[in-house]
């Protein structure tokens, strides 16, 4: 059995290949041998996640001829990843790509800090903002008074509240997506909600395909629950998905689930357009691969004048493809687990029955508030100071960043949470590390790839602004000095990213 999960062309990979820039060599430094650039070339592709790891590259002499190179030249190269632990091979199989063993995702960064730390380290760990107040006091005020009735009853609603149902699916109609509420279920929280789906259609040892980079507590998720990830690189900067490669993985590896955020994208902050999100659906329905469309940043547009493009589900008429995915936790507040599913009635319904051996049910008075934020019309205040928290600390975000890392590159997001930062050359991993020491804490780029895809990228979310995001940057500014002076932790050797 062959141990990739998709193939990438001789074409495709010379095209990404010859995208690299060519970093200027220092006076006296000589270059490498043609085969040892090209290794270099593939390694730093796979460490990137612009090649998926398990993805099969071509036959030596393709990839030859494609890059106008000797079949010796792409040999030793192919030889030189082998013996690096970036590339495996099996005769009658081919060559597929790998990192080498001993390089363990990253546990720490993305879990809450503890409350004890706060006032000595600044935390980018989580992509989460203070409640929008005076609005979530309101909302608990408002859902005790709903409460009296509710509290009567024996308080177990597997698929939800009927009032939060039917309002749900009424703000879907508004936005042009007929829906009743037999299709909605209220989950606790968005990642509830996954977890039910993927153990509903995708058991231990089924293939899911993923965006490469991808939200990172999501990966572990499904990791856990015994799928075999299939990842899917995303598109150059913030032009969303690279349909070529979704469609190839869609035909080849035949996922029979895949996630995707459409909508500002956790961690790159892309906006897929109406045309990728219908050729997706299509290519989906076509392999048969359900798909399950993370919504939870669609209502944080950030700049004036963003067009929105149509939900996902929207291509989807008949509802036999498309699953999508809500959350109070991102536009409102994280605090709030109130998350949901919109789906067919009979996807619905299996759902609700398979909820019988996780959770029950949602807590009910978390329900009645966000019932009452949307039946009141304090949803879109909320949100609206949601936007203005982000929109400010974006920007002094960005412009602390330009100021203290002006080498490090990224694109500005026109919503969302998060920023998509390369490195400079320097290893995601390390700087996680040495933002320790300096009271910082930041996730690396491999929390968000596949087996360690990323390593010379962090994300940065927007949590913090004003004098907090200028010094957040003198910080990260200091540990990456730490880095490229080679100081280390455990006294091991410091892993720099090297292109």
């Amino acid at each position: 059995m062959a141990q990739w999960t998709s193939a990438m062309g001789a074409a495709q990979l010379a095209r990404l290949l010859n995208s690299q820039q060519d970093r200027p060599a220092g006076p006296g430094t000589r270059r490498p041998p043609a085969y040892r650039a090209l290794a270099d070339g593939i390694r730093l592709l796979v460490l990137e996640g612009r090649v998926p790891v398990a993805a099969r590259l071509p036959a030596e002499r393709e990839l030859a001829l494609a890059l106008s190179v000797s079949r010796t030249t792409v040999a030793a190269a192919y030889e030189a990843l082998r013996t690096e632990g970036f590339l495996e091979s099996r005769r009658g199989a081919g060559s597929w790509t790998a990192v080498p063993a001993g390089n363990p995702l990253p546990a720490r960064g993305l879990e809450p800090l503890p409350p004890e730390a706060l006032g000595s380290v600044i935390d980018l760990g989580c992509a989460s903002l203070p409640a929008p107040e005076p609005w979530l006091t309101r909302a608990v005020q408002g859902a005790l008074e709903e409460l009296p009735p509710y509290a009567h009853t024996h308080g177990d609603y597997p698929a939800g509240l009927p009032a939060l149902r039917a309002m749900i699916a009424e703000r879907y109609t508004l936005r042009g997506i007929p829906t009743m509420p037999e299709q909605i279920m209220v989950t606790t929280g968005a990642m509830g909600a996954i977890d039910a789906i993927c153990h509903l259609f995708a058991g231990r040892g089924e293939r899911v395909a993923v965006e490469s980079p991808s939200y990172a507590n999501i990966l572990q998720l499904m990791r856990e629950a015994g799928a075999r990830l299939v990842p899917v690189a995303m598109a150059d900067g913030l032009s969303g998905w690279d349909m070529d490669r979704w469609r190839q993985v869609l035909r080849d590896a035949a996922p029979r689930l895949a996630y995707v955020v459409a909508d500002f994208h956790n961690p790159t902050g892309a906006l897929a357009s109406d045309d990728q999100r219908r050729q997706l659906v299509d290519a989906a329905r076509s392999a048969g691969t359900v798909l399950v469309a993370d919504e939870t940043m669609t209502e944080l547009w950030l700049d004036e004048g963003v067009d929105m493009p149509r939900p996902v589900c929207g291509f989807d008429p008949a509802g036999s493809t498309v699953i999508t995915v809500g959350s109070a936790s991102k536009a409102f507040w994280a605090g709030m687990r109130i998350g949901w599913v919109r789906a067919a009635p009979d996807v619905i319904r299996s759902l609700v029955a398979a909820r019988a051996y996780a959770d029950l049910g949602t807590p009910v008075l978390e329900q009645l508030a966000v019932n009452w934020l949307f039946s009141t019309g304090g949803w879109e205040q909320a949100v609206d100071i949601r936007r203005a928290q982000a929109r400010e600390n974006r920007d002094a975000l960005v412009g602390a960043l330009r100021r203290h890392l002006p080498d490090w590159e990224f694109e500005v997001p026109r919503g969302g949470l998060t920023l998509w930062v390369r490195t400079g050359g320097l290893s995601g991993s390390r700087l996680a590390e040495m933002g320790e020491r300096v009271g910082l804490r930041v996730p690396s780029g491999p929390r968000f790839g596949v087996d360690g895809a990323f390593e010379g990228y962090v994300r940065l979310p927007f949590t913090v602004g004003g004098a907090v995001a200028e010094e957040a940057a003198v910080r990260l500014a200091a540990a990456a000095r730490l880095v490229e002076n080679g100081v280390t932790g455990s006294g091991e050797s410091p892993r720099t990213f090297v292109a």
